[in-house]
């Protein structure tokens, strides 16, 4: 049975602006951003409504390798892989200036026929007078165009590139990972640890690698490891897990909106199998509503296994959307993104309604180890922790511990998060009690922890070998992860709030740090 791929979706096969007149008539490219496939026939091919012989018509493989339609069938398809870019030539007469409607369709394996349309504007000489950073079609990822781009930056900047160039790994490992590449910012990595780990998915002890150009962080994350280790370690829950994609469908009243999201609700069996079809790992838990005005927000909430799964959630909730924009009368307008998900922003929202993983560490720190170690007491830091909290309370900060973030952001660079997710992931909650022994209960709530073992960054060179020092690598890993980072997130904590409480925060800095 083939999988029917959503209409909007197909349109992001076409390469927006490669509509272009060449010597011979016109041509165009599409570009496989699906999955691998592999296609058995051009069914048919339109401009502007009128139907192209397709005896005029080559397709162009970026490699020099051309193809007529006639040279593939359902016994004997091309290959199509993911990313794999199609030129189609039109022998005929050139294209007006202006807009162009431009239909294909493809057979293609699993999916049966890619059917779609999509205007387009004839791309002139003119538009093409400015100056661009040197790619290529074929293999953006050769020393050849790497050498190209690299020449190009030096001659355009005047900067002499001596250790950007230099990596040790071929550059093809980074396709669909960054563009334009050039070379590699080689950032110091350090190691911290081992910190134990009392979790559900980290058991035992953990050397933790931190990538930053902060002198004393590792130190003080050392700091708070031993403290740590010393009151029995740190216990660490993954309590939630979601991540999200918030469309929102417009109507003309807020009633109209009202009605549409009981709809949704009497319907979610079939929205979660339309977006479920997408993936197989995504799952969709619930949909919140949030009604404002005429519109309806939908927040889509998943669970994305070892995966981030922004992109992920993404493809799916777009599925689902078709099928509703399909079957529901009265819709006047719809966004696939309302800027409801957060994406790489902080929000109240995720902090009480969790994305990515809401993680919890907890330990009880001895009086004595804090006095022997960091000369405070518990009843000190204790006071500090609520001075702080007031402190935070008057900022309005998303965050009323000391640092998360720093942990967080050089573990993130180590193994290859995106680092852009500490925006959500920086949220936190501090909260600490005194026990009749005079020891101190602290625990740090991560409600907002956007991590990922497996897709992404985290399979390239340096930051897959990162994630395996902590035993982290591949699908059934995230949470471990998770674990590990709260876990060396909550001694952060412990070692600056100690330090401030103690007054040796700016000696630190002076005696190791960067204000030497």
């Amino acid at each position: 049975m083939a999988f029917k791929i959503p209409t909007m979706l197909l349109k992001r096969l076409y390469t927006v602006g490669s509509l272009e007149n060449n010597v011979a008539g016109f041509q165009f490219s599409v570009k496989n951003r699906l999955t691998d496939t592999t296609l058995s026939a051009l069914v048919s091919l339109t401009i502007d409504g009128t139907a192209v012989d397709l005896q005029n018509v080559t397709l162009g493989l970026g490699d020099g390798t051309t193809l007529l339609p006639s040279d593939f069938s359902v016994d004997s398809p091309f290959s199509f892989p993911l990313r794999q870019i199609l030129n189609i030539n039109v022998k005929g007469e050139q294209l007006a200036e202006g807009k162009h409607k431009v239909g294909i369709a493809f057979e293609a394996e699993s999916f049966g026929q890619l059917k779609f349309s999509v205007k387009d504007k004839l791309t002139t000489a003119t538009d093409k007078e400015y100056i661009a950073i040197p790619r290529s079609n074929h293999d953006d990822y050769s020393p050849e165009i790497i050498k190209k781009r690299l020449d190009f930056v030096q001659k355009y900047t005047g900067a002499a590139l001596k250790h950007i160039p230099n990596q040790t790994f071929d550059p093809h490992s980074l396709a669909g990972n960054i563009e334009n590449f050039i070379g590699v910012a080689q950032v110091p990595l350090g190691v911290a640890g081992p910190i134990h780990i009392d979790g559900e998915h980290a058991k035992g002890d953990f050397l933790v690698p931190m990538a930053t150009t902060e002198g004393t962080l590792l130190a003080s994350y050392n700091r708070g490891i031993k403290l740590l280790n010393l009151s029995g370690g740190v216990t660490c829950s993954v309590v939630d897990d979601a991540m999200q994609r918030a469309p929102v469908f417009v109507f003309n009243n807020a009633r109209e909106a009202r009605d549409f999201v009981k709809w949704i609700r009497d319907n979610h069996e079939t929205i979660a199998a339309k977006a479920e079809a997408t993936s197989s790992v995504a799952k969709l838990k619930e949909i919140d509503p949030y009604l404002v005005s005429k519109f309806a927000y939908l927040r889509f909430n998943y669970t994305t296994g070892d995966a981030a799964g922004q992109n992920m959630v993404g493809k799916a909730t777009f599925a689902a959307c078709n099928w509703i924009l399909d079957n529901y009368t009265g819709i006047k307008n719809f966004l696939l993104e309302a800027n409801l998900a957060t994406d790489k922003k902080a929000s109240q929202v995720n902090i009480m309604r969790t994305r990515g993983k809401r993680v919890v560490a907890e330990a009880v720190l001895k009086k004595d180890v804090l006095q022997q170690y960091m000369r405070v007491d518990t009843e000190k830091l204790y006071f500090s922790a609520n001075i702080a909290n007031v402190g935070a309370m008057l900022s309005g900060a998303n965050n009323n511990g000391a640092h998360s973030a720093n942990a967080i952001a050089s573990i993130f660079i180590a193994t290859g998060q995106d680092e852009a997710n500490v925006a959500e992931s920086s949220a936190a909650i501090f909260y600490s009690e005194m026990t009749t022994e005079g020891d101190m209960y602290i625990s740090l709530t991560i409600p907002s922890l956007i991590v990922a073992t497996f897709g992404g960054g985290t399979g390239l060179a340096t930051q897959n070998e990162s994630l395996a020092i902590m035993g982290c690598v591949g699908r059934g890993k995230v949470n471990k992860l998770a674990e590990i980072i709260a876990g060396v997130a909550l001694a952060g904590e412990i070692s600056l709030t100690s330090a401030i409480a103690s007054s040796d925060w700016v000696s630190s800095h002076e005696q190791y740090g960067r204000n030497r």
